[in-house]
């Protein structure tokens, strides 16, 4: 024992000691060794680092670490229960997430979204290992997973607790054969495969086929899939269901006990049917979304109150907004009733909806004032759309006291008055989207709207507006988009709005401002879009402009801008989703057309926009860029035509190969056309017309296949046209006005000359040209004197033979029909006749057509024989029948010989004779097209009545007889020929088909 005294000697050091023994708690037990268990654990999580491609990726896995402490893991009790390794890019695939995460003997969640896990989806475990028995959640979705949609019951098999399945954005498909065995749920209460590439009819029936089970939440959103999902009304405790963007077209069906469901989204199909009565038990909604479908009718009560959420949007409803509507909305936070033809005022019960905070009723036919009082009521509105409809009237000053208000589209309507001045009064206000465009305003743009302070975005474009921009805009220093084009402004571009350091887009096309560009905007480095075309705006084209970092479009054309096009403008990097609308180059159009933004306006909502805009949208372009950061750019839109530029093109030019639209037209721009414009892969349209270029079109422009539209007209250009890639697909008047340029489609090129040719060089051979041209004329002559004696002496041999081979077309023309005839559709036909004798032109018809037509001039398509051919029966595709005779080939007769009878047979005219529709000389062949009759030969008419299916009486037969004596008379005199009547009597009597063909010339006589 320790006496008093002697504890007194201590050293006081070893006192505190001592008490601190006493004080401090002792260490838990997990100090304790580690159990075998927790070893196993460490080790499993290694062995997967170790398995991925890039080991590193996973820097704090180390051995003899605490795996509690590792990235993405979590523990209970020293054990792994929860592994979240969402978007890190483990590179790898399911076999190895299933051998070392999934068998975790604690593990209860595992999340690997957006993981980069590719590979089958099929389960495969090693040997004497199982799927942990805790896993409840398991999160595989956004990843590269493949395989059929029946292996997905294996998850639930193999891992029996699992309760959440997310497969979600992968590439799932429908088994060949689904029907063939039933889908387990087993424990499954949230399964989710949307966005997976599952296409096919009754999908839904095949996957509930084994029952509901437990299951809560059902998403196949985002597939292809159709057919029957009555089934869903037996899952009695399904909360969540999702069809939506699929290809159900079929009348929506009863949900039956449907009182547990709290979500549904069966958007973006084509269902059709009663809503009433497909939701009626559906007491618990609170969120229903069936947009864009194809209901139609008024629209129908709602089965309950507790509606948060409603999108009735893209549907075919009618009439008003009914009153029931507004009973059931005391709880509803979100209401759309866009893009229908509802039409009416806006009820006043619509104050009711207290909760209301967004509000859309877009483009529908609503008309009246603004109900500024209904929503004044709104105290919770954030977001208002009422665009495309009538609404009008004055903007009410009252406007400003829906202080919660955040976003406010009233664009599209036929508001008028000014703008009033108090509209950004308030000062509480905190608006960030007012859209005013597409209305008739006047007035001026009032300084005040920088008093909302707030605006991220401020569109007042399409109206008729004045004055000058205000510079106090300049404050509103969160503003993105600024667009007030096709107005009526003037003054020149403010230089306060080099403040705008957020600004993104801006657009002011179309009004009457002056001056230059301001340097200012070279602080507003997030420009993305700079559009300042038709307008009045001078000076040279900056070069800070190629500083811009972002910048994607820029748009000068139709101003009075002169000097070079600065290099600078090549260094662009930017990504955006546009629309491209080209006009109709009318003369109040120029340019190679307008560009907006694609903000979710639908397609055939944009012609709604066009009612004061000089220019007609023709065409729509839309798409996405890739973005790239690099200093060669990714530009798509230049357009600085109509201006007064001057200097050569730049060939730094050529580096913008992300460029979609170059238009430089109607400037002065000298110099030749740069061929590093060949590395341009992306551009689509190309406009350098009305410049003065000179020099030769640069092959290396034969590269750009995705040229759609291209425009080379008066300049100075010579040369060649490249006779590869797109440009034979052009028409010629975009190359027309270059006195040098030959080649198709322009005239051919005879010794054409090379742009480094020279002087002495191009004299030498217009001499040697001369003489080749000189000596060949000479032998030609030779030829032409020696073929005369052989065409003398043949001359009577074949003559005889002619007018026999002809004689029977001459017969079956008429006297007095109105000659027509097709148009030559080949532009190297040598069996050229005079088109200005006929009156009417036949639709083209090809000899492929004819061959279609008589089966390859099969023997089923005969219908007779005759000394000069045979005849055969052809159906057109129109349903229309003529009668093809094709002639006995007849030696020594040459084209010209055949096209001069042709003509002489074509310009005979009388009632009685049958009309000859056309002839075809394809190689050796000669065809001749006829009206078909379908009572066959006159021979057959008068002598086998029951062959010809009519019987003629005596007086019938005299006038035939009458007639045949009148037409065969002037037949002789016109055609210069032997008639025979038993030639006659073997013609049949034809249909007119109106076609032609390359090739093809054909004369139409009508009765």
């Amino acid at each position: 024992m320790i006496s008093h005294k002697s504890i007194s000697h201590f050293p006081f050091p070893f006192c505190l000691l001592l008490l601190l023994l006493f004080v401090l708690p002792l260490p838990p037990t997990s100090a304790t060794p580690p159990t075998s268990s927790f070893y196993r654990d460490t080790q499993q999580l290694l062995s997967f680092k170790s398995s991925l491609p890039t080991p590193t990726l996973l820097p704090n896995w180390l051995p003899n670490q605490n795996p509690c402490s590792f990235s993405g893991i979590s523990c209970k009790a020293t054990r792994v229960s929860s592994i979240d390794l969402s978007s890190f890019s483990l590179a790898t695939n399911l076999t190895v997430v299933s051998t070392f995460l999934m068998t975790l003997d604690s593990l209860e969640s595992l999340s690997l979204n957006s993981a980069s896990l590719s590979g089958s989806i099929s389960l495969h475990f090693p040997p004497r290992t199982k799927c942990s028995p805790h896993l409840t959640s398991l999160d595989l979705a956004h990843n590269s997973l493949s395989g059929p949609l029946s292996d997905v019951p294996d998850f639930a098999a193999a891992c029996s607790a699992l309760t959440f399945l997310n497969l979600s954005s992968n590439s799932l498909v429908l088994p060949t054969t689904p029907s063939s065995s039933a889908f387990p749920l087993r424990t499954l209460q949230v399964l989710d495969l949307s966005y997976n590439k599952i296409t096919g009819p009754n999908v839904v029936r095949w996957i509930l086929s084994d029952g509901c089970g437990d299951l809560q939440r059902l998403v196949l959103k985002g597939n292809k899939i159709s057919g029957e999902m009555s089934v869903v009304s037996t899952c009695s405790k399904l909360e969540h269901l999702d069809l939506s963007s699929n290809n159900f077209s079929i009348s929506l069906p009863s949900f039956g006990d449907c009182s547990a469901l709290d979500h549904l989204d069966i958007s973006g199909n084509k269902f059709s049917g009663d809503i009433g009565r497909a939701i009626s038990s559906c007491k618990q909604l609170s969120f229903l979304n069936l947009s864009m479908n194809h209901f139609d009718g008024p629209i129908p009560a709602m089965p309950t109150n507790s509606l948060k959420f409603l999108s009735l949007g893209g549907n075919r409803f009618q009439g008003i907004i009914p009153v029931s509507l507004m009973d059931s909305c005391a709880e509803l936070v979100e209401l759309d009733l866009s893009a229908n033809s509802l039409s009416g005022s806006v009820p006043d019960a619509l104050s009711s909806c207290s909760s209301l905070e967004s509000l859309d009723i877009s483009a529908n036919n609503f008309s009246g004032e603004l109900p500024v009082e209904i929503l004044m009521k709104l105290t919770n509105l954030k977001a208002v759309s009422l665009s495309f409809n009538q609404f009008f009237g004055p903007l009410p000053n009252s406007l400003s006291k829906l202080a919660t208000l955040e976003s406010l589209d009233l664009s599209s309507n036929n508001l008028s008055g000014s703008i009033p001045a108090g509209l950004c009064g308030d000062p509480s206000n905190s608006w960030k989207e007012l859209y005013l465009q597409n209305n008739l305003f006047t007035g001026t743009v009032p300084p005040s709207l920088s008093n909302c302070s707030q605006l991220v975005s401020l569109d007042l474009s399409f109206n008729y507006l004045k004055g000058t921009i205000p510079s106090s805009l300049g404050s509103l220093s969160k503003l993105r988009d600024l667009n007030i084009w096709l107005n009526q402004l003037s003054g020149e571009i403010p230089q306060e709005l080099m403040y705008l350091g957020s600004l993104q887009n801006l657009i002011l096309d179309f009004n009457d401002l002056t001056g230059s560009i301001p340097i200012g905007l070279s602080n507003c480095t997030n420009l993305n879009w700079i559009s300042l075309a038709n307008n009045k705006l001078s000076g040279e084209v900056p070069g800070w402009i190629g500083k811009l970092p972002k910048l994607a479009i820029l748009k000068l054309s139709n101003n009075s801008f002169f000097g070079s096009i600065p290099p600078e403008l090549v260094n662009f990097v930017a990504s955006k989703t546009y629309v491209y609308i080209k006009n109709d180059g009318s003369k109040e159009c120029h340019g190679a057309g307008n560009l907006l933004e694609f903000a979710g306006i639908r397609a055939e909502l944009l012609n709604r926009i066009s009612t004061r805009n000089p220019c007609n949208f023709t065409r729509v372009y839309r798409g996405s860029l890739q973005p790239t950061f690099n200093h060669n750019g990714s530009m798509i839109f230049l357009d600085l035509s109509h201006n007064s530029l001057s200097g050569s093109i730049p060939k730094e030019i050529g580096s913008m190969y992300y460029l979609y639209i170059l238009n430089l037209g109607h400037n002065n721009i000298s110099g030749s056309i740069p061929q590093e414009l060949g590395k341009m892969t992306s551009l689509n349209i190309l406009d350098l017309s009305s410049n003065s270029l000179a020099g030769t079109i640069p092959p290396a422009l034969s590269g750009l296949t995705l040229l759609t539209d291209i425009d080379l007209s008066n300049n100075l250009l010579s040369g060649i046209i490249p006779q590869s890639g797109q440009f034979e697909t052009f028409p010629a008047y975009r190359y027309a006005n270059n006195s040098g340029l030959c080649g198709y489609p322009l005239a051919s090129c005879e010794g054409a000359l090379g742009p480094n040719a020279t002087a002495h060089q191009k004299s030498h051979r217009r001499v040697a040209s001369l003489a080749r041209n000189v000596a060949m004329g000479l032998l030609i002559s030779l030829f032409c004197i020696l073929g005369l004696f052989i065409v003398a002496i043949e001359t009577k041999k074949r003559r005889k033979k002619k007018e026999l081979a002809l004689d029977v077309h001459i017969d079956s023309l008429n006297q007095s029909g109105t000659a027509n005839g097709w148009k030559l559709t080949g532009a190297r036909e040598a069996l050229s006749i005079n088109l200005a004798t006929f009156e009417k032109p036949l639709q083209k018809l090809t000899f492929a057509d004819l061959l279609e037509a008589t089966n390859g001039f099969h023997d089923n398509s005969l219908i007779g024989k005759g000394g000069f051919g045979d005849v055969y029966k052809a159906q057109l595709k129109d349903g229309s029948v003529v009668a093809i005779k094709k002639l006995i080939h007849i030696s020594g007769q040459g084209d010209r010989e055949f096209t001069a009878e042709m003509e002489t047979i074509g310009k005979i005219k009388h009632r009685n004779l049958v009309p000859l529709l056309g002839y075809c000389k394809v190689g050796e062949e000669r065809l001749l097209v006829y009206e078909y009759m379908k009572y066959g030969s006159l021979d057959d008419v008068l002598h086998e009545p029951k062959k010809a299916g009519i019987k003629l009486n005596w007086a019938a037969r005299r006038k035939i007889a009458i007639g045949d004596e009148h037409r065969i008379s002037p037949g002789k005199q016109a055609g210069g020929r032997d008639r025979q009547e038993a030639d006659f009597s073997r013609e049949l009597y034809w249909k007119k088909e109106e076609r032609s063909c390359p090739n093809f010339v054909s004369l139409l006589f009508t009765s």
